[in-house]
């Protein structure tokens, strides 16, 4: 390894000509003596402790990394790799996708957080992070990169979920306003707790109406592009059996009566459109979710706010973490507490008396004389 001066029209400029371990030469040319010797010790000290990477790597492009990192993992869900793929597209590559790996650094990577922070909620920016975050960390793995710029990055605080508890008097109200057909679905989020995928793929042949038993084994995603299909749950645990109340076995029978099928068309979906066609998420939403809860009285609910009160219900009856967990078909019951499971008005008021029981007893509370 060696530094050679060259002069040119432009002035001197200082080539550092070396091996790699695979015998092959290379060459880096630099402006000045002194950059020209640091990177000369530098590729001797990786060298020699056996850490070398090709430099020739990090001159990669982001946006070329980017899409082999995106290509690796066929196992991905494909609603994942659909929204990995539009953060990407639309939030990541306008600004990196023509970098060199190298040129890449911590205050870039902060600059961009920044933007972010100033158009998106702090949900948003840190999605829009953890996929750049990850394209950078491949690019390590891969050695392009020796270590990553997400180092010490500041992120925007995000505020605990504040959503609404429904009563039991709101969802009916919800579920009589979706009508008949769709009214049950209702049931299945706030009793089963079911997602709204897993509602809008369920099946006949999953419902076993006598012993009041429901499979999810399948569900209705979006996934790149926006195309729809059915695929499997989220997780293995989100493929579960479901014992159900009799008077959700009676609404689900009256579901099928309504539509003109029976038990026997095992492979016709519950929740159709008019047309029988299979549901899609943003013209169920805004042609029937969003007119049910204003005339229900509860704008702003989501699907999944039954789903919330699902968990809430469980634990607030006395159920067991475990038995909610599995119910919801969560991998650990510690999503079922932290993410779900809200504290109700009730539940707060039960444990002040209980505690004041506790502590108090039948003691009358003595007044504090004033200083």
């Amino acid at each position: 390894m060696s530094v050679h001066r060259r002069a040119g029209a432009r002035g001197n400029r200082y080539d550092v000509r070396f091996r790699t371990p695979d015998g092959e030469h290379l060459k880096r040319t630099f402006r000045t003596r002194r950059e020209a010797d640091a990177f000369e010790a530098q590729q001797r000290a990786d060298l020699s402790r056996g850490s070398w990477l090709d430099p020739r790597d990090a001159e990669r492009t982001f946006g070329e990394v980017a899409r082999h990192w995106a290509e690796r993992d066929v196992a991905k869900r494909s609603s994942t790799l659909g929204r990995e793929e539009t953060i990407l597209r639309v939030h990541i590559l306008p600004t990196l996708a023509s970098r060199r790996l190298r040129t890449i650094r911590q205050p870039d990577v902060q600059a961009l957080v920044n933007t972010w922070t100033g158009l998106s909620k702090p949900r948003t920016v840190r999605r829009h992070y953890g996929v750049l975050r990850a394209v950078l960390a491949y690019a390590v793995e891969c050695d392009y990169l020796a270590r990553t710029p997400c180092r010490g990055i500041k992120l925007p605080e995000v505020a605990p979920l504040d959503r609404p508890q429904l009563t039991a008097g709101q969802v009916v109200a919800l579920a009589e306003a979706m009508g008949p057909d769709l009214g049950s679905m209702v049931y299945l989020g706030a009793i089963l707790g079911l997602r709204w995928g897993e509602c809008a793929g369920l099946r006949i042949g999953r419902i076993d109406l006598e012993e009041r038993r429901l499979v999810v084994a399948e569900q209705l995603t979006r996934g790149k592009y926006g195309v729809h299909f059915f695929g499997e749950p989220k997780s293995h645990a989100g493929r579960r059996t479901l014992a159900m109340p009799e008077a959700l076995a009676i609404l689900l029978a009256e579901v099928l009566t309504f539509r003109g099928l029976t038990e026997g068309d095992s492979d016709a979906l519950v929740f159709t459109t008019g047309a029988g066609e299979p549901l899609r998420y943003e013209h169920w939403r805004r042609r029937r979710w969003m007119p049910a809860c204003e005339r229900a009285g509860v704008v702003g609910v989501t699907f999944h706010d039954l789903r919330r009160a699902n968990a809430t219900g469980l634990l607030a009856e006395g159920v067991d973490v475990r038995t909610a967990q599995a119910r919801l078909g969560h991998s650990d019951p510690r999503m079922t507490l932290a993410i779900y499971a809200q504290a109700t008005t009730e539940g707060d008021r039960r444990a002040a008396e209980v505690l004041g029981a506790r502590f108090l007893g039948a003691t009358e509370p003595r007044a504090i004389d004033a200083p």
